[in-house]
This record gives C-alpha cells, sequence and structure tokens, in this order.
C-alpha cells in the first residue's frame, strides 16, 4: 500500500474501526445471553476435507501431529470436513471401518485440547438435488447421533455444509430441522452448527430455527467479493481466467462491514451466537491483498464476538506448507496476530 493510499484510506479505516468496536459491545452481550450452554468455538481452521485419510490414508498429507502445530499457533477449533454420504452403502447404511477412523480423529483432536466441529461435507449432492439429499442427510445424523450419544461432550455437529443451488430457505428449513429433530431425540443437549442458506444476500432473515432450542450457533461463509477470493482458481472456467484483482479500498471494507452488520443485527434480535465457518482467498490473490483480506476479516469477526474457522489447512488456500511441515507465516500472522 502507498503511501498515498494509506493517507487517502486513514480516515475511512478508523471510521470502519470504530463501527466494529461500538458494535462489538452489544454483540458480546447478545452472544452472552445466547450462549450461556453453547462452548465459545474461537478461532479454528477447516481439515481433512479432501484427505486420503479416510480412504486409509492414500494421498494423505495431513498428519494427525499436525494438530499439535495448529493448538500451538492459536486455534482453538478444528473444523472436520467430512463427506459422509461417500461412504453410505445399500439403505443409506454408513461403512463402520470409516466410522472407526472418524472416531479416531475426534479422540486425537481432543487429545491437543481442541474442539472439534463434525461437519456433514456433501454440499455438491445437497445443492444439485434436494430430493436425493434429504434421505442421505437424515439418514446420517440418525447413525451419527446415535453412535455419539453421551461419548465426547465437547463435539459439535454441523448439519449440512453450504445449503444452496436448487435449495430455497423454504425447503432447507424443512431439511434442517427434520435433521435437527433426529439429533435431538439422542443429543439433547449437543451443540449443533446450523447454516444460512448459502447465496450471496445472506439470508439470515429467512432462516427458522426451532425457539426452545438454545444449543444452536449460526454459521455463514464469506467469500465475498468472490472474483476477488477466487481469482485464478483452476477448476472453474471463469475464475481461472481473472487477475491479477486487488483488495483493501474504502469500498472493500465499506461492503464487507455492511454484510457483517446485517448477521449482527440479526444476532442481537435473535440472541444467536455466530460461527463465520469458512472465509480465505485462493494462493492466485495478490499476496498484499491476500493478507489484507483475511487480517480485516478474521479482526472483524474478532471484534465483534464471533468464532470462525479459515478455510483451509492445506491443499488450496493452504495455511500450511505440507511438503515443508511448517505454516505459510505471513498467512498464519492474518490469522492469528502475535500477542505484544
Amino acid at each position: 500500500m502507498t503511501a498515498i493510499r494509506t493517507a487517502c484510506l486513514r480516515g475511512l479505516n478508523l471510521a470502519v474501526a470504530a463501527f466494529f468496536l461500538s458494535a462489538a459491545s452489544a454483540a458480546h452481550g447478545a452472544e452472552q445471553a445466547a450462549s450461556r450452554n453453547v462452548p465459545k468455538l474461537g478461532r479454528g481452521i477447516n481439515i481433512l476435507g479432501y484427505d486420503g485419510i479416510w480412504e486409509g490414508g492414500r494421498s494423505a498429507p495431513f498428519r494427525l501431529d499436525n494438530l499439535t502445530a495448529i493448538k500451538k499457533a492459536g486455534f482453538a477449533h478444528v473444523r472436520i470436513n467430512f463427506f459422509g454420504f461417500k461412504f453410505m452403502g445399500p439403505e443409506n447404511v454408513l461403512d463402520e471401518i470409516v466410522l472407526r477412523r472418524l472416531d479416531t480423529v475426534i479422540e486425537e483432536v481432543l487429545a491437543r485440547g481442541l474442539i472439534p466441529i463434525l461437519d456433514e461435507h456433501d454440499t455438491h449432492i445437497c445443492q444439485r438435488d434436494i430430493a436425493e439429499c434429504a434421505p442421505k442427510l437424515k439418514a446420517f445424523w440418525r447413525q451419527i447421533a446415535e453412535r455419539y450419544a453421551g461419548r465426547y461432550p465437547t463435539l459439535v455437529f454441523e448439519v449440512l455444509n453450504e445449503p444452496g443451488g436448487q435449495m430455497t430457505s423454504s425447503s432447507w428449513n424443512t431439511l434442517l430441522n427434520e435433521s435437527l429433530e433426529i439429533i435431538r431425540r439422542t443429543n439433547p443437549d449437543r451443540p449443533v452448527i446450523a447454516a444460512v442458506l448459502n447465496v450471496d444476500e445472506i439470508p439470515i432473515e429467512e432462516l427458522v430455527l426451532p425457539t426452545d432450542d438454545r444449543n444452536l450457533i449460526v454459521t455463514f461463509h464469506y467469500y465475498a467479493p468472490i472474483k476477488f477470493t477466487h481469482q485464478g482458481a483452476p477448476w472453474s472456467q471463469t475464475f481461472s481466467k481473472i487477475g491479477p484483482l486487488d483488495w483493501g479500498s474504502r469500498n472493500d471494507e465499506a461492503k464487507a462491514a455492511a454484510d457483517f452488520d446485517k448477521v449482527r443485527l440479526w444476532a442481537e434480535k435473535e440472541k444467536r451466537p455466530i460461527y463465520l465457518g469458512e472465509f480465505g482467498v485462493y494462493e492466485r490473490a495478490p499476496s498484499d491483498s491476500r493478507l489484507r483480506y483475511l487480517s480485516f476479516v478474521a479482526r472483524s469477526a474478532d471484534r465483534l464476538g464471533w468464532s470462525w474457522a479459515y478455510w483451509q489447512f492445506d491443499h488450496d488456500f493452504a495455511a500450511f506448507d505440507s511438503a515443508r511441515q511448517a505454516w505459510k507465516p505471513d498467512i498464519l500472522r492474518a490469522l492469528v496476530p502475535l500477542l505484544r
């Protein structure tokens, strides 16, 4: 950032900071009222979404001892991205061998003093065809809830990653509440994460939750503007051709602040804790802009009293270099600043 640009933005940056500071006390009060029985998840990171650990260790760059590095770096939880549908046999029965591997992962997470979130991550199926998704999702949570009833009290369930696509808020609310009813039969007090429909507008006001269930945490993901955060991504014909794009102007920060304010106001009204379950920037973005974005989003969530999880530990968007077995220091410090 040039000196001229810094001077131009200083006034706005102070205004944005003042907004978040004034909002923070109200947000903290709302979260305290909402979460007497809900754990404070703190800062976290997504793990194991595309790792071969589930298939028995083939093409598995993640090492379970990486959990020690995650804890030492200052993270408090991990979000375990689990594609349960992939391991379902006839009549949607989960593979016991894979479930034992999941047990091991959860136990290793707990042994490091981290909070595990079990996230059902079959977005591609559920966004494409809710009729195919619904029986699988409900079967998944029936089996998982029964398996972990009375076990691992700090384990948190997340009903579904990024509902959206062909889903409407109405159809998602129906499936979400049916899944919550299944979970509550065997886990009445388990902390459970429920997602807002994953579309650009963040329609949090359309989310319908059981009013008497106060062990719920509401989540949303933030990658706006997606042309910036996904620039150069090779899996997309559109995004692979975009870039380099910068981020960090007064309008960029104001837009993010407005999006977060919408969520904050709803959370205060409904007295529900908020979890920013994913945010990140693909590595083809200009480094300075990438770090500004990550720092702005993480510090904004911190000031609002929200827990959050970076996407992701390794693979793409990575905060950790698996080949070197070392953190990418600039990304780590943008997420978790050194204590002074």
